[in-house]
């Protein structure tokens, strides 16, 4: 049986988003459908404010209402550290923390030949650029995923930056809490053993 136009246009729209199949996107239609008008007029206009209010800030790429972002314009961060990650997510992240208190550069994405995916594909220039005009900035922070792209995206971007001078550091990894060592891959084991601190 075919479903009636609206609800398979519903469908085939949720299972635009990632992770959403057919049975869920199905789910999630007759559920929107359920919904009281006012609910559905809320999450239509969620959608659409998302597309049409925020945009990129264009110092450091992060998603914003205003431009520059309130990270950037803020007086009070520390100037002299700034933090690569791939995407806007990572940020929101880093910031729920609450322990850093520098800047940020937000990539778009990582390298990736394989998917076609080079430097000029993803928000490299504008950071090599904003570090040539920033003095402050001392360190960069590659917060990048631990996958090949996130390794060979920070290799490459390491590279670029070194000869200016700036410590380049990653984010320490290894061992998460509460896993047991005989389980660990070798690279993890590696890392946790880099990555060690003094107590």
């Amino acid at each position: 049986m075919q479903y009636p136009l609206p609800i398979a246009r519903l469908i085939d729209s949720f299972m635009k988003l990632p992770g959403i199949g057919e049975k869920t996107a199905t789910r999630l239609a007759f559920y929107a459908m359920d919904m009281p008008k006012e609910d559905v007029d809320e999450f239509a206009q969620a959608l659409v404010d998302v597309k049409e209010k925020l945009r990129q800030c264009s110092v450091c790429g992060n998603i914003t209402e205003q431009d520059p972002c309130a990270i950037c314009s803020n007086p009070v961060r520390d100037r002299s550290t700034i933090m690569v990650v791939e995407e806007a997510k990572d940020v929101m992240a880093f910031e729920n923390m609450g322990e850093y208190d520098g800047l940020y550069h937000v990539l778009h994405g990582v390298l990736s030949p394989m998917d076609g995916i080079g430097p000029e594909q993803i928000n490299i220039k504008s950071l090599i650029v904003r570090l040539q005009k920033n003095d402050a900035a001392k360190e960069v922070i590659l917060a990048l995923n631990s996958t090949p792209e996130g390794e060979s995206t920070a290799m490459y971007i390491s590279r670029l930056i070194k000869p200016a001078g700036l410590k380049v550091t990653r984010l320490a990894a290894g061992l998460a809490v509460g896993s047991d060592i005989e389980y660990a891959n070798l690279i993890t084991l590696k890392r946790a053993v880099q990555g060690r601190t003094e107590l």
